[in-house]
């Protein structure tokens, strides 16, 4: 068991990978069980998702028939997102249905734990890769018996570098007879661009998907028969086997932004278009210790190396490494004309790994740097000033403390300069650098250790490389919204979004918005008034809508932004109530976050519970005021059972299950 708990959300991409089906023999007698990959039969598998408004409602359906004169286990399994939310989930086995209940995680623990020792399994939601978490849930099915799974989940569409994303891992690992992706997307401000991609559509799978698109609306929809998905005739193998990818973004224009509006709950976009850039003045603190050595240095090198090149004439920049000792580049900051971009990536071909790791340190140098330029005024008087931190491991030379490291951090960088912390690989501790982040008003991102790490690295700098506006304010009436999310922002990006919900008092007739901003030019101040029925009348009779969609989008963003602001909280007090307020929503609004769990009951028959949690990026559950490592309980997997999944072509061991 840990300290304290500092977070328990993640943000990132929008992807979808689906189901998995696993076929095995269960005679508890035998001593071995053998897999029997035709035995249980997908012969339906739906994916109907609508998209309103940013807000994505997904409903994943599979339908199961076990065709072997015997009992098998049916394993079913959901990649979905780390930013969804899980709404409900359901199994009817012949006719009955068993419902999972979302319940507040210690109490959950409590009845799961109970059931453990009664010699009962678990199922569980477990990070598997960048972007996922896995759900998992077992049932046995008797032959010839069908099973239907379903599984719903929640989450708010995040634009970055000027689009939205939906991915879907396609690997069903067996031909289904009934097989669609329905996508169903409206925008009320108008569908700006839609495109479809794909790693493995051929000729004979192209007819299979269709896109119809009109000003606010459009309809992917990917339906393959058995004949496209067979790889020839002869052959009973499916050629869905990669990505199916759907990215589109919105009309927007020069003006307070876009608000929707559903029973009493508003939604407010913002994301202006064509605003002159400010100056950056970066400076880049790369670690350089023993543990960065290999491939890590390799990658941080390539990375370097493009990010000079991206950056932009009127920026200023320096270059800091540090391992038991700090090394500047520079004593300053140098703009970044043509010849200092080349030296410096002179300077980047020299850098190797070896020694301690003294982070302190080199973030403190950082700052002293900036105050300097500061102090000597050479730096623009309109530029935005940020530190890049990258490292792979625990601070091991100099203050070793990580809290007190915080503090000086907090202090040195005055919330003059923002700070964004980049974790390389699973050694480091990811809590601090988030903590650390968002004390100094920037963000955490975890690098993953790939053959795409470069990439990784040059994608983040690329998100944070157009600052367009700062010191942003939101204001609304006064007395008039209740429970209103954060409406002040320190930077706005070149192809992001701020997203602010809340409630609408009932007597307001034309809801007002004023958002004051700086440019790089100019302060500025954007007006505009909302007539509150006709904005209602957009959403009325529009088969699109899910129930209160507004009102969930709104408890989502709150849920993750009390999470957030739990971790940079001072004091014990703030912070419980932060917590115990998003547990309240998360029970109420029936989300799984790192606050509840899911119960899972079963037949009378067989092992009746299983829990599914949230993990959170550092690899832990959150439970109470404490973490608790994520696999206390193992699910027990049938010897050699191979899973037919989506997106994974590796048996469960492989993941660790």
């Amino acid at each position: 068991m840990e300290n304290r708990t500092h977070s328990c959300y993640d943000l990132n991409e929008k992807i979808v990978e689906i189901v998995a089906i696993a076929a095995t023999l269960c005679d508890p007698h035998l001593k071995s069980q053998v897999v029997n990959s035709n035995a249980i039969e997908i012969y339906s598998l739906h994916v109907d998702s609508t998209v309103t408004s940013r807000f994505a409602h997904t409903v994943i359906t599979s339908k199961v028939v076990n065709k072997a004169n015997e009992s098998q286990e049916a394993v079913f399994e959901v990649e979905l997102p780390k930013t969804a939310f899980i709404t409900n989930f359901s199994m009817s086995i012949d006719g009955k249905t068993y419902p999972g209940t979302i319940k507040e995680k210690a109490a959950a623990q409590e009845q799961y734990d109970i059931a453990v020792s009664h010699g009962q399994t678990a199922g569980l939601v477990k990070t598997t890769g960048r972007k996922l978490e896995q759900f998992l849930v077992s049932v046995n099915v008797a032959s010839a018996s069908k099973v239907t799974f379903e599984l719903i989940y929640e989450e708010l569409l995040k634009r970055q570098l000027g689009k939205y994303e939906l991915l879907f891992k396609v690997r069903p690992k067996q031909l289904v007879k009934h097989f669609q992706i329905d996508v169903r997307i409206f925008e009320p401000q108008g569908i700006n661009f839609l495109e479809t991609d794909s790693t493995f559509i051929t000729n004979e799978l192209t007819e299979a998907l269709t896109t119809v698109q009109n000003e606010t609306k459009a309809h992917v929809l990917f339906k393959p028969t058995i004949a496209q998905q067979k790889k020839s005739p002869e052959l009973e193998e499916t050629l869905l086997d990669g990505d199916l990818i759907i990215r589109y973004d919105v009309k927007r224009s020069v003006s307070a932004g876009d608000i929707q509006i559903v029973n009493g709950y508003f939604v407010h976009y913002f994301a202006p278009s064509e605003m002159p850039i400010f100056p950056k003045n970066v400076i880049f603190v790369v670690d350089k210790s023993g543990s960065m050595s290999g491939r890590k240095i390799e990658q941080t090198r390539d990375a370097l190396m493009k990010i000079l090149e991206d950056l932009r004439p009127e920026d200023h920049f320096s270059l800091i490494t540090f391992s038991s000792l700090v090394t500047e580049w520079k004593n300053t900051l140098l703009q970044a004309n043509e010849q200092n971009v080349e030296s410096a990536k002179r300077y980047v071909k020299t850098i190797m790994a070896h020694g301690g790791t003294d982070i302190n340190k080199a973030l403190l140098t950082a700052a002293n740097t900036l105050d300097k330029a500061n102090y000597a005024e050479t730096l623009q008087a309109k530029s935005i000033s940020m530190i890049i931190l990258l490292t792979d491991g625990q601070p091991t030379e100099g203050v070793q403390d990580i809290e007190i490291i915080q503090q000086n951090v907090q202090k040195a960088l005055k919330g003059k300069y923002v700070l964004y912390c980049l974790g390389f690989g699973f050694d480091v501790s990811y809590k601090f650098l988030e903590k650390m982040a968002l004390d100094n008003g920037g963000i955490a991102r975890r690098i993953y250790e790939d053959s795409d790490s470069d990439l990784q690295l040059q994608g983040f700098y690329q998100e944070v490389a157009t600052p367009i506006l700062k010191e942003i304010e939101i204001q609304y009436p006064e007395n008039s919204i209740l429970e209103l999310t954060q409406n002040s922002f320190k930077l706005f990006f070149d192809g992001s979004e701020i997203v602010v919900a809340g409630k609408i008092d009932n007597e307001l007739a034309v809801l007002p918005v004023k958002i004051q901003a700086q440019s790089h030019t100019s302060n500025l101040v954007f007006m505009e008034e909302t007539n509150i029925k006709e904005k209602e009348k957009v959403f009325q009779h529009q088969k699109y809508i899910f129930g209160n969609f507004i009102e969930r989008l709104w408890a989502y963003l709150t849920i993750q932004q009390l999470l957030e602001k739990s971790v940079s909280a001072q004091e014990e007090q703030q912070k419980s109530l932060q917590v115990a307020r998003a547990l309240e929503l998360s029970l109420k609004y029936s989300f799984v976050t790192c606050l509840t769990s899911m119960v899972v009951t079963k037949p009378d028959d067989q092992q009746r519970l299983q829990l599914a949690n949230k993990p959170t990026e550092s690899g832990k559950f959150y439970l109470g005021p404490c973490y608790f490592t994520q696999w206390t309980h193992q699910p027990a997997w049938p010897p050699g059972a191979e899973q037919l999944v989506w997106g994974l072509g590796r048996s469960a061991r492989d993941h660790g299950l």
